[in-house]
């Protein structure tokens, strides 16, 4: 019988795609991929380890899989990911259930190493400076539905943000060559995807290792004469390296979303310096005024960090006039993680948890008043819409997105319809809104 492998990914689009890469080479070598934990001879847990919510959550995970190895119900658990890369040593002393620990690195040695853990031996292979990037030929098996999927356009990064310890488990920022990310599109466009997500750390430094200039403009010129693809999304762009030949080429071109998710961060300069973020408000004011003025209809997502130390109730508040004046149709907030290892943990002038707490309700609350605001203006609008998947309750009801929403981190568009296939487009009117979510109607 072949050995069933299950797999549970947490964390980031970026964690998703190296699962994914991990089922197909695990599959291309012969081994059954099972639905679910139960009854699976190895349990990987992909984890993420960027803040502490993410810690909590891998740690969770791993330990509701060492249950149901305790009870039998699966044989090995092999835990790979941003954890281990980061806790290796803490985890092989409290966590002695785990039969292996793979790093961010390695997955090509995933079908010698599930055959080592099934023969009774314990595996740890962390690489120290990850060096590991898939490519075109590198199987993957989609874990998002087969209408849409991410493609990984680099790994690692070279950025020295003091809140942030990606490069210490990433390794520094990669490329892929362009030729491999055209070859990988046409495969996934062939299998029916008609919408890409194009990810990295910093997709707006994308081939400045490989080329010695920014490609990113190169790179979407090339995807766009792909047939059949609908929609491109670019995601995770760094407000420093957008360009004004990238704006043309999202303001000319139908296929890429006019959507673009840039994290800001903060908008206080003394902030801004703190987290060695190579920006300051006045780039990221003209940004954004250019970004609008030069692309019609366009949406920016935008991330921020509330309680980074230093953050006084004066720069607090010039953050949150910031976010009243610009109104971002999509903004996620964080509280400031001190990740040990970081720089900004030795920060003097931390913020307690509580005020931590009480500043990020304060700017949802701001947040949700601004998209409740901007979705009302979309009442009696015509949408193009995805339809990810049809709503069990009721026979009418579909789920989807518009160009405004790239999936699992923005809102919805429930479409009533009938008869409507998922992955499909269909042209809708909005008949109703709320904080995040719109409510259409199929024409």
């Amino acid at each position: 019988m072949p050995i069933r492998i299950s797999i549970l990914s947490l964390g980031c689009a970026r964690n998703l795609v190296d699962s994914e890469v991990m089922l197909g080479i695990l599959k291309s070598a012969g081994y059954k991929i099972a639905d679910g934990f139960d009854g699976a001879d190895v349990a990987i847990i992909n984890t993420c380890s960027f803040i502490d919510d993410a810690k909590r959550e891998s740690i969770d995970a791993i330990l509701d899989v060492i249950e149901l190895k305790n009870k039998k119900r699966i044989r090995k658990i092999l835990v790979t990911g941003c954890l281990p890369q980061r806790y290796k040593e803490r985890l092989k002393i409290e966590l002695k259930e785990i039969d292996g620990f793979i790093g961010v690195n390695g997955f090509e040695r995933l079908p010698q190493i599930i055959k080592a853990l099934m023969e009774g031996e314990s595996i740890t292979d962390i690489r120290p400076v990850p060096k590991y990037l898939y490519d075109d030929r590198t199987p993957r098996i989609l874990l998002t539905p087969r209408h849409y999927a991410y493609v990984k356009i680099s790994e690692g990064c070279s950025h020295k943000c003091s809140f942030c310890v990606i490069p210490k488990l990433r390794g520094p920022h990669r490329s892929r060559r362009i030729d491999s990310v055209l070859k990988e599109m046409e495969d996934l466009v062939a299998g029916g995807a008609r919408e890409i997500n194009l990810i990295g750390q910093d997709t707006t430094l994308y081939g400045m290792d490989l080329y010695k200039r920014i490609a990113l403009t190169e790179l979407l010129k090339g995807l766009v004469r792909i047939k059949k693809i609908k929609w491109i999304r670019l995601l995770y762009a760094h407000p420093a390296h957008f360009t004004d030949d990238l704006i043309e080429v999202i303001k000319g071109e139908p296929a890429i979303c006019k959507y673009v998710d840039l994290p800001i961060q903060h908008i206080n300069d003394g902030i801004l310096k703190l987290m060695k973020r190579g920006t300051s408000k006045g780039l990221i004011l003209k940004l954004l005024k250019k970004l609008r003025t030069k692309i019609p209809e366009l949406v920016i997502r935008t991330s921020i960090i509330v309680g980074f130390p230093g953050e006084t109730e004066a720069r607090f508040k010039e953050l949150v006039k910031f976010i009243k004046d610009t109104k971002f149709e999509r903004l996620g907030a964080f509280i400031y993680s001190r990740e040990e290892g970081s720089p900004a943990y030795n920060f003097p002038n931390q913020i307690s948890e509580k005020e931590k707490r009480s500043r990020w309700n304060e700017i949802m609350k701001v947040q949700q008043e601004i998209s409740s605001e901007n979705n009302s203006k979309l009442m009696e609008r015509e949408l193009e819409v995805i339809i990810d998947e049809k709503d069990e309750s009721d026979p009418n009801l579909y789920l989807g997105r518009s160009y405004m929403d790239a999936p699992e981190v923005d809102g919805i568009v429930y479409v009533r319809g009938s008869n409507l296939k998922v992955g499909n487009f269909v042209r809708t009117k909005i008949i109703d809104t709320y904080e995040y979510d719109l409510v259409s109607e199929v024409l």
